[in-house]
């Protein structure tokens, strides 16, 4: 496919009924493991897990780093790509113009809870870097409205949907919301923003909804941030352990490698 292709196949997955589910990958080989799965639709960087891989904190990988790193993402499946490129960095246009040329057809950026008028006019910037491209770019615009946020719940979420309404005037396809967890939250986004617009983190946290639940309220997309990565950290730490005792090599290890 090409990129338009792709494009338009992320939107069109967006805009169906059923939640598009993506398991974050960080390098080529997770690419693969998770692209070989019958129900993967398409591929999601893990920012936090491409980051830890190169030796930096969150939110700190430079630029080229993060391109380079979802280029090698790109050239390992023939699905579509859309990355995380955290606050979109100086020039988030710029940023997302070079995204779309290593074949990138979707990103999250957040606003980390800049100034609301700042937060649109990024969101502007990267919509209109799209189209002079001319690619329909699916933008995930993120908001840190719950996640940052100090005050009580409700007044959060009334930020969180401010922001969510501008960034899809702007023509973001969908709004990231972490910290989405709750039925009443969830029903309250959506009767504001309207079905297949939000987009949410599935978290390790007790009465979390399933993907299911969401999907049902309306919810457009889940991903799983840095958690997977986590989950194949851990794995390999106990194999470490379990190796340096008395452990052997699993006789039916697959070679997914």
């Amino acid at each position: 496919m090409s990129t338009i292709e792709k494009a338009e196949t992320l939107r069109a997955l967006y805009q169906a009924p059923e939640i598009v589910r993506v398991v974050n990958v960080w390098d080529a080989i997770s690419t693969r493991v998770v692209a070989d799965l019958p129900d993967t639709k398409a591929i999601a960087t893990a920012g936090h897990s491409i980051a830890a891989s190169h030796g930096y904190d969150d939110g700190g990988m430079p630029l080229q780093v993060a391109l380079d790193a979802v280029e090698v993402i790109v050239k390992a499946t023939e699905l579509p790509v859309t990355a995380d490129l955290d606050d979109g960095y100086e020039e988030p246009g710029e940023t997302i113009r070079r995204a779309i040329a290593i074949g990138t057809v979707g990103a999250n950026v957040e606003d980390r809870l800049k100034p609301f008028d700042e937060s649109v006019a990024r969101v502007r910037a990267i919509i209109a870097a799209a189209e002079a491209e001319g690619v329909p770019f699916q933008l995930n615009a993120r908001t840190d409205a719950i996640a940052r946020g100090t005050e009580a719940l409700d007044v959060r979420l009334t930020e969180a949907i401010r922001r969510g309404k501008a960034f899809l005037e702007e023509g973001a396809a969908l709004v990231f919301i972490p910290g989405l967890v709750d039925r009443e939250s969830v029903q309250r986004v959506v009767s504001e923003l309207g079905r297949n617009t939000i987009s949410v983190i599935g978290l390790p946290i007790l009465g979390v909804l399933t993907a299911k639940e969401y999907e049902e309220l309306g919810v457009a997309r889940i991903s799983y941030g840095p958690l997977p990565q986590r989950a194949t950290l851990l794995t390999l730490q106990s194999l470490a352990s379990d190796l340096y005792g008395s452990g052997v090599i699993p006789t039916d290890l697959p070679a997914l490698n």
